[in-house]
């Protein structure tokens, strides 16, 4: 099913109007969701029969880029229910349907939050300061704090893992997702950022919050694994997420073309049509190529189930890196060719701006990508 017959030209245009009044209020994007579900973009990945759009990878990668292209935020937030949803998705590709009550309930309008980022844990899905204690029943009771919980005004389900240090000599990482409205989970007030600011990403709170033995879906050791789960986890965030800041720089190339197009000098010659202009358009839609590329390909790769062994967490995580840092450059680029009026608060360059920054700080982090290129060339220092 093309992008298009989900996002249609004129509910892009509605999901645009709107997203300049959410950043100016730091207000949550309810009408867009509204939008959204009702079109059917919370069952992406749910199956035709089961009352979705059925989709793969490779088309909501197109269905996020041109999401972002008119909504960053919107985008960004609801990013977080697809990543669980493709993680069913691809656990289903491989027989794996222990996930398939996700894609069931998205297509029922559940909304699912990811409640996984901590305050200074760089490990992310490999270690836990969220206390996971075992009720006796198979359930858990979490306590701890998590950041960034994108949808925090409206998410019926949220994703969370802890671990459980019952036995010392071998802790394990659990997971399981809590309904809204499980006591012991408080939502903090405390979203009031430079960008991406009708995510509404704000910190939730873990006192003893119970997940019955039911929600639990996985378990798995501490340090790094390839279990498939929190591989797919891993998948589905970073390409995901690419796709989102993908979309961004999409959008600041076609406003760069549209600005050069319509500014002229004193003498009339259209901004078009200045070397140094054209040359800054140039460069930024070549940069675009090598993004556009490496993300349509590491999107179909998971979809059919390449397998690149151990390399996929570098390919992976090179694939945020480079996307979040050439859509920056780009977004910059389309500034410089706008000039001093981008600069002014309501144009709709200097709110992309903003929102573009928040790419650096999504996992994976500068150094870890770095880092994990290296151990993959290089082998580990010993």
């Amino acid at each position: 099913m093309p992008a298009t017959d989900v996002l249609s030209p004129e509910l892009l245009e509605c999901l645009r109007s709107r997203a300049a009044g959410y950043d100016e209020t730091n207000s949550f994007f309810t009408e867009d969701l509204a939008d959204l579900r009702a079109a059917g973009y919370l069952a992406l990945f749910t199956s035709r029969d089961g009352g979705g759009a059925g989709m793969g990878i490779p088309d909501v990668v197109a269905c996020q880029r041109l999401l972002a292209a008119a909504a960053p935020a919107t985008a960004l937030a609801v990013n977080m229910h697809l990543v669980w949803c493709g993680v069913a998705h691809l656990l289903a590709l491989k027989g794996d349907e222990s996930l398939d009550f996700i894609l069931r309930e998205a297509a029922a309008g559940e909304l699912f939050a990811f409640g996984v980022s901590e305050p200074s844990n760089p490990a992310v899905l490999f270690d836990s300061h969220t206390e996971a204690r075992p009720t006796g029943d198979g359930g858990y009771a979490f306590t701890g704090t998590k950041i960034f919980t994108s949808l925090s005004p409206a998410w019926t389900r949220l994703g969370i893992f802890g671990k459980d240090a019952s036995d010392p000599e071998e802790p394990r990482l659990v997971f399981g997702f809590a309904d809204r409205g499980t006591e012991g989970i408080t939502i903090a007030d405390d979203w009031n950022t430079m960008g991406m600011r009708a995510s509404q990403s704000c910190t939730t709170r873990l006192a003893g919050a119970v997940v019955p033995a039911p929600r639990m879906v996985r378990t798995t050791p501490v340090g790094p694994h390839r279990d498939p789960f929190v591989f797919g986890i891993f998948a589905l965030f970073e390409t995901l997420l690419s796709a989102v800041y993908t979309g961004i720089a999409d959008r600041a190339v076609d406003l760069a073309v549209e600005t050069a197009r319509e500014r002229s000098s004193r003498e009339g010659v259209p901004a078009s049509a200045d070397p140094a202009t054209r040359w800054k358009i140039a460069d930024a839609a070549l940069r675009m190529d090598g993004i556009r590329l490496q993300l349509g390909a590491v999107a179909r790769d998971l979809e059919d189930g390449t397998d690149h062994g151990s390399y996929w967490f570098p390919l992976l995580s090179g694939l945020k890196y480079r996307s979040t840092e050439t859509a920056r450059g780009v977004v910059e680029t389309a500034v410089r060719v706008a000039g001093g009026r981008s600069y002014f608060r309501g144009a709709e360059l200097e709110r992309l701006y903003r929102d573009v920054l928040a790419g650096m700080f999504h996992p994976s982090s500068e150094d870890s990508v770095h880092g994990s290129v290296a151990n993959a060339l290089l082998g580990p220092v010993e």
